[in-house]
């Protein structure tokens, strides 16, 4: 302790005027770690999230040029600058992928003359250049499911049981809405299954990818690559190219025996009343 005396009195002042530097010291410590862990924070999110920054000075293919003129021209209006979706309009395409600009545009669902429950299939308003033009700028611009190249069926001579297992995996997956015709049915709130029977094998394919309409997505974690070439071809194989066993006039494919009673049944009908007519005339 130091007494009341003079010199202590001087003591005490000294003391005073050494602390008071160092209380400002701390304080500009303290600033100088906040500062520089806000610098060393922006620093590492400039590292991991370049694109960011970068997003407004994207690089486009020469393909997606083009294909970012025919979308500016015809879709803008419904899903926005930079297809970032206007509401009330046309939803964001960021992320859809490709595979879904071609099933939509290349079946002419897109785009929409108004809205309604489902968009409906028109002739294409683009054609196939024009179509893969403007799917290669979605692509480009927020990635997302593609068609692969290729023949998108598999060949019955490398593998004889993929017509089996198509047919299979089409029963399971697909004839609760597309029938076991593949013709297609109604489903609720004014929707609908399309017929398969014009559907060509890139369209099949997109449609298995982006599910659109009320269609569920499979994924290659649902049905594998091999799994949807597969369906493809039991499709176009059974349902497409081969030749409908009820004839001339089926009921959807619904096989022979089934028409040979819906005939048998009207031909008996006919008859009766054949009859009836002729013995009243009699």
């Amino acid at each position: 302790m130091t007494s009341d005396t003079p010199a202590g009195r001087r003591f005490r002042v000294f003391n005073r005027r050494r602390s008071a530097p160092s209380r400002a010291r701390r304080r500009l410590g303290a600033a100088a770690r906040m500062l520089a862990a806000l610098a060393l924070a922006g620093g590492v999110y400039t590292a991991f999230a370049p694109g960011a920054f970068a997003e407004d000075t994207r690089q486009l293919s020469a393909s997606a040029q083009e294909g970012k003129a025919l979308f500016d021209n015809s879709c803008i209006t419904c899903h926005g600058r930079n297809a970032e979706g206007v509401e009330g309009r046309g939803p964001s395409l960021i992320g859809v992928g490709s595979a879904s600009v071609e099933f939509q545009v290349g079946t002419g669902r897109m785009p929409m003359t108004r809205q309604e429950a489902q968009a409906e299939q028109k002739p294409p308003q683009f054609d196939k250049a024009q179509v893969k033009q403007m799917g290669q700028y979605i692509q480009e611009l927020g990635g997302g499911p593609q068609i692969p190249s290729g023949d998108l069926t598999t060949s019955l001579e490398q593998d004889p049981k993929a017509l089996a297992a198509g047919g299979e995996l089409f029963r399971i997956n697909c004839t609760s809405c597309h029938g076991f015709g593949g013709a297609g049915g109604a489903l609720s709130s004014g929707k609908y299954a399309p017929s398969l029977h014009g559907a060509t094998t890139e369209q099949i394919y997109a449609a298995m990818l982006t599910g659109p309409q009320n269609m569920p997505v499979f994924g290659d974690n649902e049905l594998t690559p091999d799994q949807k070439r597969e369906i493809i071809t039991y499709v176009k194989m059974q349902l497409q190219d081969d030749k409908d066993p009820g004839g001339l006039f089926n009921l959807g494919r619904y096989g022979p025996v089934t028409e040979g009673l819906a005939i048998f049944v009207v031909g008996i009908t006919i008859l009766v009343f054949a009859a009836l007519w002729i013995a009243g005339k009699s």
